[in-house]
């Protein structure tokens, strides 16, 4: 039916330009229609004839209003809160319906303003995504989402002005640690669980960065019993082989009921249902490759990679198996979260939240490998990741922190450990002696003192590939280290292989140094700027040296007496040094180590660390329990 011209009227209704027809129904007309109308005259056939009356009191811009989101501090400062925001020539003022606007104009003070299709239908789709019907309150994931997003748009805009924003401001200062952990954090130890429970409640993923020393184990432990009083089970720890052993005894310390299964081994289970009766699984990385099928069958609570730079290289079958385990939360645990290129934080990233950074060729593109592509990077990262250095928390921390690194042989080096054991045991019986346990304790070391090669010493020792990992991160942070080993021969190849792989000042000072040459020794160690090693012998240069440049020991292989061990940690640990000294215990489970471990504990325990004299029957009780202990052993589960 034709209307005739006046039956039908132009008004304004909320923000819109709408025609009534006199059967009350309302029209929208779009942006086009309504500007072919005033400005050219034409008349859209889909638009009845309307009386102009109402058009004469609105001014018609010819330009259009462009749309941007504002990720903004909320009111006080407390939380983060979205703006919508229509930006004209003159002005700008705030929409509260964008998500669902249909209208492609807008009329605001009696001004009448086109809209650009394309842009409206962008905010609307980033709306989606993070999930917001409409400006206002974010939350983290939200915030996130949006951050994310507006790398790639002119459309949003981060006015938060804070990169660590979330760190800080939306943590749940009352948080308390869960009744049952047994342990103290210490200040930055509770805000690191405060801002892991932040995370887990969002859903999303993180990456813990601390330093080495500052305890990320405890921190994430602190979260897993948290989880397991909400009622949120089937939560997994997946790390390098040797270090399973540490995660079990640490979760056992310091959350004592948490049941944990270490998957590991041909003794594994290939049954789902068996490990859903364990709080807390632990597994190697190689294992789970192997047993990808039987992990997904499993929706998984948190999921931890600890030394995650294990999937730095997203090529990798490795990198890409962990990503397709089920999973509300990813946490990634490393100290080195960048070791040679950006590419490495983008596997990781991926990891903890898969497309946040775009897929990695428009990263590689958008983010250079050099200092501006980093810089650019960071706002993005910062929120995503938590990392304090020694020197920024010391405060809190006591002068020196022990770090025990108890890991395990692998298969083969089990089996040659067996061997070794058995031979002892058969030609010593209950004759040996701590001398006789020698070639044990030079296994431990490393295979090549018992049997010489000139292969890659990271390929045959456990060990020795964990004492990289730790120099690696040292390193990176252009901080020293000196490390003791009692064998000549373990001297000799850490000076060498450091020095190569490395390419920093590496030297040792044993029994084959003149001792007027131990303190110029000393000197050009402590005089370099950046990284460098020290390798020493307890015993020749475990009294009267002063090495207070490093500010990390490391024992790579363990002394009987503890006396020793402790006045070889003082030459770092000692008057005139500025930092908290880090000292690293190195030592297998199940093997003489673990034995001297126990030995050198029960020392401490009795004299404070004093040189304590032993009767034979310790000694006796010792040698007994080092022939006996074999680490083909079973009993994995707590």
């Amino acid at each position: 039916m034709t209307q005739k011209k006046g039956s039908c009227r132009w008004e304004v209704m909320g923000d819109c330009l709408t025609v009534r027809q006199d059967d009350g129904s309302i029209l929208t007309p779009t942006a086009d229609e309504i500007f072919s109308f005033v400005v050219e005259g034409k008349q859209s056939p889909s638009l009845p004839e309307c009386s102009e009356e109402e058009l004469g009191r609105i001014i018609f811009s010819r330009y259009p209003a462009l749309l941007e989101l504002r990720i903004e501090p909320g009111p006080g400062d407390i939380g983060i809160q979205l703006a919508a925001v229509a930006v004209t020539e003159n002005s700008e003022f705030a929409i509260n319906d964008i998500r669902t606007r249909h209208a492609d104009h807008i009329v605001r003070d009696n001004c009448w303003y086109p809209l650009i299709r394309e842009n409206l239908e962008e905010i609307q789709g980033f709306l989606e995504r993070a999930a917001l019907d409409n400006p206002g309150h974010l939350s983290l994931r939200q915030f996130l989402s949006l951050k994310s997003f507006s790398t790639r748009t002119h459309s949003i805009r981060d006015l938060t002005g804070r990169s660590k924003f979330t760190a800080g401001d939306l943590l749940d200062k009352t948080q308390e640690l869960p009744e049952k952990f047994s342990g103290e954090l210490y200040p930055y130890q509770m805000e690191g669980f405060q801002w892991l429970r932040l995370i887990s409640k969002e859903g999303i993923g993180a990456i813990l960065g601390d330093e080495m020393g500052l305890g990320k184990t405890i921190q994430v432990i602190a979260l897993l019993l948290s989880e397991m009083k909400r009622g949120e089970h089937f939560s997994m720890v997946v790390a390098p082989g040797t270090l399973l052993e540490n995660w079990r005894r640490e979760i056992g310390k310091f959350a004592p009921v948490l049941l944990t299964c270490v998957h590991q081994g041909a003794d594994r289970t290939g049954f789902p249902s068996q490990l859903r009766n364990a709080d807390v699984v632990i597994t190697s990385y190689d294992t789970l490759v192997r047993d990808i099928s039987m992990f997904r069958q499993i929706n998984w609570n948190i999921v931890v990679l600890d030394e995650a730079q294990a999937i730095k290289n997203p090529d990798t079958r490795r990198a890409k198996t962990v990503k397709r385990i089920p999973r509300r939360v990813s946490l990634a645990v490393t100290g080195t979260p960048v070791e040679n290129q950006l590419r490495d934080l983008w596997s990781i990233m991926d990891y903890v939240m898969p497309g946040y950074l775009g897929d990695l060729s428009t990263f590689l593109k958008q983010f250079g490998n050099d200092r501006q592509g980093a810089s650019a990077l960071e706002p993005l990262i910062t929120p995503l990741m938590l990392r304090r250095h020694v020197v920024e928390v010391a405060a809190d921390l006591p002068p020196r922190i022990d770090i025990p690194q108890i890991l395990s042989l692998d298969s083969e080096g089990a089996e040659d450990y067996e061997n070794l054991r058995n031979e002892i045991n058969a030609e010593y019986g209950e004759a040996a002696s701590l001398v006789a346990l020698g070639k044990l304790r030079m296994y431990c070391t490393h295979p090549f003192l018992i049997n010489p090669n000139t292969g890659d010493p990271v390929a045959v020792s456990p060990k020795y590939a964990r004492l990289i990992e730790i120099l690696e991160e040292i390193f990176s942070n252009r901080q020293k280290s000196i490390i003791f080993t009692s064998y000549t021969g373990m001297a000799d190849l850490l000076v060498s292989d450091i020095h190569s792989r490395f390419g920093v000042f590496t030297a040792c000072i044993d029994g084959r140094t003149p001792i007027k040459e131990r303190q110029n020794m000393v000197d050009r160690f402590s005089g370099i700027f950046g990284s460098a090693a020290l390798v020493l012998n307890p015993r020749a240069a475990g009294t009267g040296l002063n090495v207070t440049a490093a500010n990390h020991v490391i024992h790579y292989n363990l002394e009987w007496n503890p006396a020793i061990e402790d006045q070889a940690s003082a030459r770092a640990h000692r008057k005139g040094q500025a930092l908290p000294v880090t000292v690293h215990r190195l030592y297998y489970e199940k093997t003489v180590e673990d034995v001297i471990n126990t030995r050198i504990l029960r020392k401490r325990d009795i004299a404070s660390a004093a040189v304590v004299g032993h009767s034979g029957d310790e000694d006796a009780a010792d040698i007994f329990s080092a022939i006996r202990i074999s680490p083909l052993s079973k009993g994995n589960e707590s």
